[in-house]
């Protein structure tokens, strides 16, 4: 399967960058001027073979001259299937039959369609946008059809969620753990754990979330008022997040243990 390179963005990067992308997802769909308009027959012509008028490859109908990086696309090369046609859906699942390199991305998830997000920031950077696919995603009119729609309506979504999801691992950073065949398995709290780092170390908790079949191990702050709550509200307990209603403790761990050991 195609990987994309870099770590996780800090929350706040990670919210501008959402917040920037959003935007531009309209420019990217948006009319631009001095662009093509390609039927599939003719884009097949740019497979990069001797003879033919290019390389070019489409990701969610926009067209790249993939010229430039010809030894990962021409005839022969690794992702030489990709070349002269639309294979969005495989930019995701990683099929490089031709029953696989298909522009069809129904049915992916939110998650899914945020790899082909970006993706199309990788083209965008690296690659010349040359034009359009008229069909699954654009009209003979060179116009957004109303399936990109449904497609940007969901990265859109997507990039919402993983918002929400930066913000909770911030409350609830992932343990560290480790486990052996012979010492059985050890679950602990430090300044920097699931690659979040923090000013606080925590104690280990099981978070039940709504809707997964199994707990996970969260660090959980021990002191101050709930993260719902302000510093200056009288009512706190100045227990942190302990008393998170999703949370529970470990069978045999002190409740305040920063490391919880379960042996064979």
């Amino acid at each position: 399967m195609l990987r994309l390179g870099g770590g996780v963005p800090l929350l706040g990067l990670a919210v501008a960058a959402a917040a920037v992308v959003a935007a531009r997802l309209m420019g990217w769909w948006g009319l631009r001027a001095g662009f093509r308009l390609f039927i599939p027959e003719e884009l097949a012509r740019y497979r990069g073979g001797p003879g033919d008028p290019g390389l070019y490859l489409a990701l969610l109908g926009r067209v790249y001259d993939v010229s430039s990086g010809r030894r990962h696309y021409e005839p022969g090369a690794h992702y030489s299937g990709f070349a002269g046609r639309d294979a969005s859906r495989a930019f995701v699942t990683g099929d490089y039959s031709e029953g696989g390199l298909v522009d069809n991305v129904s049915g992916l998830t939110f998650s899914e369609m945020l790899i082909l997000q970006h993706w199309l920031s990788f083209y965008e950077k690296n690659y010349v946008f040359v034009g359009r696919v008229i069909g699954r995603f654009y009209g003979e009119d060179g116009l957004p059809t109303p399936e990109l729609a449904q497609v940007e309506a969901m990265i859109t979504q997507g990039l919402e969620a993983n918002k929400r999801e930066l913000k909770e691992k911030q409350k609830f950073p992932p343990c560290n753990a480790e486990w052996s065949s012979t010492r059985g398995s050890r679950f602990w709290c430090s300044q920097k754990s699931g690659g979040v780092s923090r000013d606080w170390i925590g104690v280990p908790r099981k978070l039940y979330k709504p809707g997964a079949k199994e707990p996970h191990c969260v660090c959980v702050r021990t002191t101050g008022p709930p993260s719902d709550q302000t510093s200056d509200n009288p009512t706190h307990r100045n227990r942190g997040d302990l008393d998170h209603p999703h949370l529970g403790e470990y069978t045999g761990c002190p409740p305040l243990a920063i490391t919880c050991s379960f042996p064979l």
